[in-house]
This record gives structure tokens, C-alpha cells and sequence, in this order.
């Protein structure tokens, strides 16, 4: 069982930047997927984004050129850096895992889900 523990959500103005971490309790994570999605009230999840095993990232286009995903194999911790915040991120976002070496959109493919931290940006 992968355990998935997300943090440095909080709330921030639009323009602003954070970033988040989320801890990987499986040594060997860094042969998985890992993926970022976020869900705003009323609405479905969404992908943000997902970095391969190899290290090779990919993004959402409503986010491309403002995140970055990046990660620590050493201390197992995948990051979201996030820059140039909007109203419209606003969510709940959740870090995943998928037991596979390259990332997708779908939500189908994750094996295991964080608790999810909360982001709030205000205009």
C-alpha cells in the first residue's frame, strides 16, 4: 500500500506563488507515474499534471508555463510549484501514483490518492 501525504497548500492573492509537496511512503515511487489533480467545488477532478519515471514532465494546458512539477527521488517527495496564480486555481489539489512508468490524463490509471491540500487564491 502506497501512502500519499499532501502539504503547502494556503491561501494566497492572484499573482502569487506556492508551492506544493507531497510525500511518497514507497521507496521505489521512483518508478511510478506521479500525477497532480485538482478539484474545484462543483466540479470534476481534474488532471494538472504528471512527471513519468524517467523524470519527463507534462502539463494541463490551463497551467502550462506557470507549474512545474518536479521530483526528489532521494526523499521520495514529488512537488508542485506553482507561479502566476489565478481565482480559477482554486481547489483542492491532490497528488497520485500510478503503477506505471508514463503518465496520462485519465484519473482511471492511479492507483493511489493523497488526502488532498487546499489551495485559495483571491483577486
Amino acid at each position: 500500500q502506497v501512502q500519499l501525504a499532501e502539504s503547502g497548500g494556503g491561501s494566497v492573492q492572484a499573482g502569487g506563488s506556492l508551492r506544493l509537496s507531497c510525500a511518497v511512503s514507497d521507496y521505489t515511487y521512483g518508478s511510478y507515474c506521479m500525477g497532480w489533480f485538482r478539484q474545484a467545488p462543483g466540479k470534476q477532478r481534474e488532471w494538472v499534471g504528471g512527471i513519468d519515471s524517467d523524470g519527463s514532465p507534462s502539463y494541463a494546458d490551463s497551467v502550462k508555463g506557470r507549474f512545474t512539477i518536479s521530483k526528489d527521488n532521494a526523499n521520495n517527495t514529488l512537488y508542485l510549484e506553482m507561479t502566476s496564480l489565478k481565482p480559477e486555481d482554486t481547489a483542492m489539489y491532490y497528488c497520485a501514483a500510478a503503477l506505471r512508468r508514463l503518465c496520462y490524463w485519465a484519473l482511471y490509471i492511479y492507483d493511489y490518492w493523497g488526502q488532498g491540500t487546499q489551495v485559495t487564491v483571491s483577486s
